[in-house]
């Protein structure tokens, strides 16, 4: 039986979404979780839902400084972390034919947020998790890691490989320390993030090639998550799963 009970994760963009229901999971499951998104308001929500099992802790990700304060309150209210999952992330076109001005801010926002805000955090935990006896990460990576994506969004799909390839390479470097780490790369997801394709395209659009017939809940995600945090799939380190109903089989 899976159980996180004496467990405390650090969720970052757990305001709603996939960070939403991992938090839930959780606390289902007997954790209690840090849910982090990019304002208070974002929190309102969940933290209210979970109570006395849950501290919110805001900080827009996007600026450099950002990742240290939200550690920071996050232990100072927790204690100690058992499990980060890194959750947050952003999905914005940059059309290579717009202006360089227009398409370098993407970039530099797309891969701060998806890239350099989950190494921070990584780097954060592995101290962390180093003076504790271990710990797990999970890195929310992408199926546009491994098959690329539309043009306009060449940044993200190099923002999430760069997420696989530190989470392997941090399961070689600390396993020693009995740190973990996995990737789980999602496919098509009904949330928000996803929301401007399927108004623009239509849910049938993300469908098509999907074997199993329907977009993936929030919940197939946390589901794996809760799997992971729980600590049974140790000799799994280094590995990313698979959530996109066969849309893309390796």
């Amino acid at each position: 039986m899976i159980t996180l009970k004496g467990k405390t994760l650090l969720v970052t963009g757990g305001g709603r979404g996939i960070g939403a229901a991992i938090a839930r999971a959780a606390v289902g499951l007997g954790g209690s979780v840090v849910v982090h998104d990019v304002s208070a308001s974002a929190l309102t929500a969940i933290g209210a839902e979970l109570g006395a099992s849950c501290h919110i802790v805001a900080g827009d990700l996007a600026l450099a400084d950002s990742v240290g304060a939200v550690w920071k309150a996050a232990t100072d209210r927790a204690g100690a972390i058992d499990v980060l999952v890194n959750n947050a992330g952003i999905y914005e076109p940059a059309d290579p034919g717009d202006d360089f001005a227009v398409w370098a801010a993407s970039w530099r926002r797309t891969l701060a947020v998806n890239l350099e805000a989950p190494a921070h955090f990584c780097r954060k935990a592995i101290r962390h998790f180093q003076g504790r006896g271990g710990g797990i990460i999970v890195n929310m990576a992408s199926r546009a890691a491994f098959r690329g994506d539309d043009p306009d969004y060449m940044h993200y799909a190099a923002s999430k490989a760069g997420i696989v390839a530190m989470t392997r390479t941090i399961a070689r470097g600390f396993g020693r320390d009995n740190i973990t780490a996995f990737a789980v790369a999602p496919g098509f997801v009904r949330t928000n993030l996803n929301a401007a394709f399927f108004l623009r395209h239509g849910v049938d659009a993300a469908t098509r090639d999907i074997p199993l017939g329907a977009v993936a809940e929030p919940e197939d995600i946390a589901n794996v998550v809760m799997f992971l945090a729980s600590g049974l799939a140790r000799h799994a380190t280094g590995t990313t799963i698979d959530v996109n109903g066969a849309s893309y089989v390796r």
